[in-house]
């Protein structure tokens, strides 16, 4: 546990002499991805559950005497969230004698940081995509987000359309490659499904080449005046923190069906409190919030994790 801030740690602020002081907190953040890409929702259950129910089979021929169609039950999910606590903790007579009305701007550094925190959790389902460890989530079927080997309990064969998972570095071809990928992907009985794979999911390092693949009018780094299938089909999603994990990986994804199956649970919004210890004289600030997260399907995603 850190120490409470003090005059003595910080005795440059009781100088008057000081040119400026520098505020470290009046840096910009990074943009927080929470409210663009997940379906948020409030609880204040411990835990939250999630069901799916397969879909109805095709009916067949009639012989005299109709043959019922069964339904097969999809998978559990239960996302648990955790709590998180931060504080700062500044002694009386650094606060009365500060020059620069400094210190006591480090409480508000609690609400950028407890948000910093909840931006990195929130980038995670990207980050860990073929990870089956998850922080949160508990999931019946029991593999990674991006996987080629998902199942079903319908019965049903899972020897294509069960796959969403590339080792493709990001190019035009490749690009291509992953959406006819997309196009395959199959539901939970083994059927073709409708998808709208509209967005590449890529960090820094990949920013230019993926704005030049989707806005050239022409085919990319060809001699050719063939016209760019690519071009205006795709939004870009930047996940900058993305790239202190990998700077190759990327992915495709259904932006409508990401917001309805990658669910983040406020169990408990971020909250602040204060106070002043009675025999120390040591002001308290705390920050607090309860969060989680969780997929109710995979489907919405083709993830290429580049070896």
């Amino acid at each position: 546990m850190a120490s409470p801030l003090s005059d003595k740690t910080f005795v440059r602020l009781l100088d008057d002499r000081l040119t400026k002081v520098f505020d470290d907190e009046r840096q910009k953040g990074l943009p927080n991805i929470i409210d663009s890409t997940y379906n948020r929702m409030a609880s204040s259950k411990a835990w939250d559950e999630f069901y799916s129910i397969g879909g109805v089979p095709d009916p067949v021929a009639f012989n005299g005497t109709r043959v019922y169609q069964g339904v097969s039950p999809g998978y559990w999910t239960k996302i648990e969230p955790a709590e998180y606590a931060g504080g700062i903790q500044i002694e009386r007579r650094l606060l009365d004698t500060d020059r620069y009305d400094i210190i006591e701007g480090r409480a508000k550094g609690l609400a950028k940081a407890a948000n910093r925190k909840q931006n990195k959790l929130a980038h995670e389902p990207f980050i860990y995509a073929t990870s089956s460890a998850f922080t949160f989530m508990t999931s019946e079927e029991g593999v990674a987000l991006a996987s080629d080997s998902h199942t079903t309990k319908a019965g049903t064969s899972t020897s294509s359309g069960f796959d969403n998972l590339a080792t493709l570095p990001f190019n035009a071809v490749n690009l291509e490659t992953l959406r006819i990928q997309s196009k395959g992907i199959k539901d939970s009985i083994s059927e073709r499904m409708d998808t709208n794979f509209d967005t590449i999911i890529h960090g820094s390092n990949q920013q230019e080449s993926v704005w030049e693949v989707i806005n050239s009018q022409g085919k990319v780094d060809e001699m050719t005046n063939n016209a760019n299938f690519q071009a205006r089909k795709w939004k870009q999603m930047y996940l900058p923190l993305l790239d202190d994990y990998d700077t190759n990986d990327w992915g495709i994804a259904d932006s409508s069906l990401m917001k309805e199956m990658l669910v983040w649970i406020d169990s408990v919004p971020l909250e602040f409190e204060s106070t002043t210890d009675f025999d120390t004289l040591v002001r308290k600030y705390g920050s607090y919030f309860v969060i989680g997260w969780g997929w109710t399907d995979w489907r919405w995603v083709v993830w290429s994790s580049v070896s």
